[in-house]
């Protein structure tokens, strides 16, 4: 036996089996963070995985294989023009209203293609926090001031975090993207209308799929939810007609996908989610069965999904097992975290901070939790401070920026994320009283 080349494996076996041995099975605490990360596991899976990451995986692999290298460069390249660089990337949450997972493959697309480190990661902070309809959740049920707090907060932080990146890795950006440079992309033979159409209709596929059910049942939003999959399925039938248009994709391909949609929404009023299913396979089918351009789209598409899907359920376990769910323990309890964001000290800023930052909120899902905070008597500066790193991170989130920027990058942006949401919300505390 070789001592030296087994020593590593004989010390992985004696962990699993101490780790086995001393299991704390039958400690309701422990049975219960068990239960709490399954669920979240599978909620996850059921509200986010289908309408939310597969259409922004596909839309990524786009970027990657059809968008422009040069227009990247050109408005969010390192040497761009700054207004024109965080403009863009600062307000781009206004438009997308996606989650913290959600954004990752769309930030992979565009960071890959060349987008400098400032404005990629102006918009991986701004895709998920900067969210119209999260922000007039926020004033209509936790007050204007924190609403207007959060929507002028978010935007300069985008801006902010941005700039800062760029100016701690700004050389190493000009190597980066001298390397990249060269590389030719398939993009330049179609005109800039057709490119925006086309991004626009899988930018609608993914706004109006994960078009949440307001509170009340007028207005609006309310209007919008009820015609969301009539919606979503115009968008679909725009993309359909510009793939066989611009991409030579065959039409009989697509209305035998568009026929077996139609069917499962007749035969299945009330379950939506699997026609939109069959659509993502049957799209999967068309694109793959295509030319060279739609499989080098899935190709790149599923490359992304790769990457990023097992760390994101990763993560989505070991946050559901800390952390639980929205009104539910895992092993950490919730007075922990209750008393510990009371007032508006700077430990209770920087707690809530860290916190929001670890912990998973989908969609909107933030709102009410801080309600229940609030009446538990949060102060409304930790509030802030929640808002503001909460939506942006999460335990998943970092696994993935991790893969793609490094973790130099990664721990120096969760860095700026958490001590500027301490000191907005400490500052915000003071003067809210």
């Amino acid at each position: 036996m070789d001592w030296k080349k087994d020593r590593n494996s004989l010390g992985y076996m004696l962990g699993i089996f101490l780790i086995a041995y001393f299991l704390p099975v039958g400690w309701n605490r422990f049975d219960n963070a068990v239960f709490e990360a399954l669920y979240l596991l599978r909620e996850y899976a059921r509200e986010h995985i289908l309408t939310c990451l597969l259409p922004a995986f596909f839309i990524a692999g786009a970027i990657s294989v059809f968008l422009s290298q040069a227009s990247v460069m050109k408005y969010l390249g390192a040497q761009a023009k700054k207004v024109t660089a965080y403009g863009v990337a600062s307000v781009s949450g206004s438009i997308l209203a996606v989650c913290s997972c959600t954004v990752l493959p769309l930030f992979a697309g565009i960071y890959r293609m060349g987008a400098g480190i400032g404005p990629a990661t102006a918009f991986l902070y701004s895709g998920p926090a900067v969210n119209v309809l999260a922000i007039i959740l926020t004033a209509r049920i936790l007050g204007l001031e924190l609403g207007i707090a959060r929507a002028v907060g978010a935007v300069l932080f985008s801006i902010v975090i941005g700039l800062l990146m760029h100016l701690i890795y700004g050389k190493k950006e000009t190597e980066r993207t001298t390397v990249i440079l060269p590389i030719n992309h398939e993009d330049g033979s179609r005109p800039l209308w057709q490119t925006t159409l086309y991004f626009a209709s899988m930018v609608g596929i993914l706004i109006f799929a994960n078009w949440g059910k307001p509170d009340g049942d007028s207005g609006l939003w309310s209007i919008i939810y009820s015609w969301k999959w009539f919606i979503t399925g115009g968008f679909s039938i725009l993309l359909g007609l510009i793939l066989t248009t611009w991409f030579n994709v065959k039409l009989w391909k697509l209305l035998i996908v568009a026929a077996a949609i139609t069917t499962s929404a007749v035969i299945l009023p009330g379950y939506p989610i699997i026609a939109f299913a069959i659509g993502l396979i049957g799209f999967s089918a068309v694109l793959t069965t295509g030319n060279r351009e739609t499989r080098s789209w899935f190709d790149s598409t599923f490359a992304f999904a790769k990457q990023i899907l097992p760390l994101l359920f990763a993560g989505v376990l070991v946050a559901g097992a800390l952390l639980g769910r929205p009104g539910n323990e895992g092993l950490i309890p919730s007075e922990w975290v209750s008393s510990a964001v009371g007032g508006n000290s700077i430990f209770a800023n920087l707690f809530a901070s860290i916190a929001g930052a670890f912990m998973y909120f989908a969609t909107l899902t933030e709102v009410p939790i801080l309600q229940g905070l609030l009446g538990a008597g949060m102060g409304k500066g930790p509030a802030l401070a929640l808002l503001l790193a909460g939506p942006a991170l999460s335990l998943p989130n970092m696994l993935v920026i991790r893969s793609i920027m490094g973790t130099s990058r990664t721990i120096t942006f969760i860095s700026l994320v958490v001590i500027m949401a301490t000191i907005s919300g400490t500052v915000f505390g003071l003067f809210s009283g």
